[in-house]
């Protein structure tokens, strides 16, 4: 399975933000969203950051409520990894788990393609494990 059949199933939306935004803002486009995770571009798609609720966490315990009135730039995290459409789950589960995040959006040809999840990683894979199941059931029935 592939992180391009998890965007065929979910679809492409992705939730950015400029890095020039007051932090506020994508406090309350989280909140509003209701997601974990903004992407960060400049406008024509090319990421420059993440912006996780951890990260607004870590700023807040930094600055208190002055951090609010920061740009995104100086709370979101710079150095994003990125996956594309070739990569499969259990990859995109490797990367995840390594670097202890739970979003990672997808790049194409350089640019903001989409986003992947833990959520859709888990979801995914329950549904293959659901579906082998039911294979070897089915085999078994039949033998």
């Amino acid at each position: 399975m592939t992180v391009k059949a998890i965007l065929e199933s979910k679809g492409y939306d992705v939730l950015t933000l400029g890095p020039n935004e007051r932090l506020v803002d994508a406090v309350r486009m989280l909140a509003e969203h209701r997601v974990g995770a903004l992407v960060i571009t400049n406008g024509d798609r090319k990421i420059v950051g993440i912006l996780s609720e951890r990260d607004v966490v870590r700023v807040v315990a930094r600055h208190g409520a002055a951090a609010l009135d920061l740009t995104v730039r100086e709370a979101m995290t710079p150095k994003v990894k990125i996956c594309n459409e070739n990569h499969t789950v259990n990859e995109i589960m490797e990367i995840m788990t390594t670097g202890r995040f739970r979003h990672l959006p997808v790049e194409k040809d350089g640019l903001l393609h989409g986003i992947v999840s833990i959520g859709d990683v888990v979801k995914r894979r329950i549904e293959d494990v659901e579906r082998e199941a039911e294979e070897i059931r089915a085999y078994i029935a039949t033998a």
